[in-house]
């Protein structure tokens, strides 16, 4: 049962568990997903406060502190899993961190140059780019996931109303967001695959010190300033730290095992509407008035890509069960 639940498991891009999660495990996932799109949510508006630094300074200093809050943990419980770590998960895990660092190092300076829900939205495309990867790598979807990604970011472009209004910035903006959803994506796809042999906090730990070095790498090139911020800059850099990248990323990274790609990004796309109004809260910028009935549509397409990833979760289970009847028979006989 094992063998077969595994191989469908891996045809759709799971790890070789989500097949055989527990409907508590499955549950505690979602419940940790919805904490980690929280927190993901409160990102857009708070490094739109920060006026103070650089966009790729916020970069380098979430990922850089988030790593020096990760070290004690590391050094104290999960030395052995590091060292385990084989090569080739090892670099994948690099590679993610490094589709990490180009989609923070794209994404935040978008900020910037566009409204907030329009930025948001475009980087939440993550879905549709993990869609088209997993089907360019030869692993067909349901299309039902399909429909229900299609059918949640229609919800996020009647939410946003996404800037086309030809301003050079502003479509600047959207093309950097744009690329960093794209980014997200195979980001999202490696760690899957990291996630099958590796722990969370191994994973998450190389990644985000890839991502660190990368970011800090850009900016000293760019001659980005990484110091002399005030206190209330130093305060919204360590928020984020806290919600957007620990609670954030790193339960994204613990999630995407059990969940799958599909599921956890496609649920990335509730960020949209959360950031949008947080930003009509904290930053005055106004939503549309097609907020709330948005959220509804991106809630409907998330919940037709879970139905579809159960179906195939339970078909993989069953075909599993009837798999195993035979060779126990033959073995009692003998």
């Amino acid at each position: 049962m094992s063998d077969v639940r595994t191989q469908q498991a891996r045809r759709r891009g799971a790890g070789p568990s989500e097949a055989a999660a527990s409907p508590a495990g499955v549950r505690l996932d979602f419940v940790l997903l919805l904490v980690a799109v929280s927190g993901i949510a409160l990102s857009a508006p708070l490094i739109a406060s920060v006026t103070a630094a650089p966009a790729l300074a916020i970069a380098f200093w979430r990922n850089a502190m988030a790593v020096g809050a990760l070290t004690p943990l590391v050094l104290l419980r999960h030395r052995a899993e590091l060292r385990a770590v084989g090569r080739r998960a090892g670099l994948l895990a690099v590679a993610s961190g490094a589709l990490l660092a180009v989609h923070f190092g794209v994404w935040l300076p978008s900020l910037s140059m566009t409204s907030v829900a329009s930025s948001t939205a475009l980087v939440t495309t993550t879905p549709i780019w993990t869609a088209v990867l997993m089907r360019l790598g030869g692993r067909r979807r349901p299309a039902l996931v399909w429909a229900g990604t299609g059918l949640a970011f229609l919800g996020v472009v009647l939410l946003t109303g996404v800037d086309l209004s030809g301003s050079p910035r502003a479509l600047a903006g959207d093309a950097l967001a744009l690329t960093g959803g794209m980014a997200a994506a195979g980001y999202v796809l490696l760690g899957a695959e990291v996630r099958r042999t590796v722990g969370t906090v191994p994973y998450t730990y190389i990644c985000y010190t890839t991502t660190t070095v990368l970011l800090l790498a850009a900016c000293l090139v760019s001659g980005a300033s990484l110091a002399g911020y005030d206190g209330g800059t130093w305060g919204k850099l360590v928020l984020l730290t806290v919600t957007a990248q620990l609670l954030g990323h790193s339960l994204i990274n613990r999630v995407v095992k059990g969940l799958g790609p599909s599921v956890t990004s496609t649920a990335i796309l509730l960020e949209t509407p959360g950031a949008a109004l947080i930003a009509a809260l904290w930053l005055g910028q106004t939503p549309p008035v097609a907020a709330y009935p948005a959220l509804a549509v991106i809630v409907g397409g998330l919940a037709l890509v879970i139905l579809a990833d159960r179906r195939e979760a339970g078909t993989a289970g069953t075909a599993g069960t009837a798999g195993t009847k035979e060779p126990a028979t033959a073995s009692r006989s003998a």
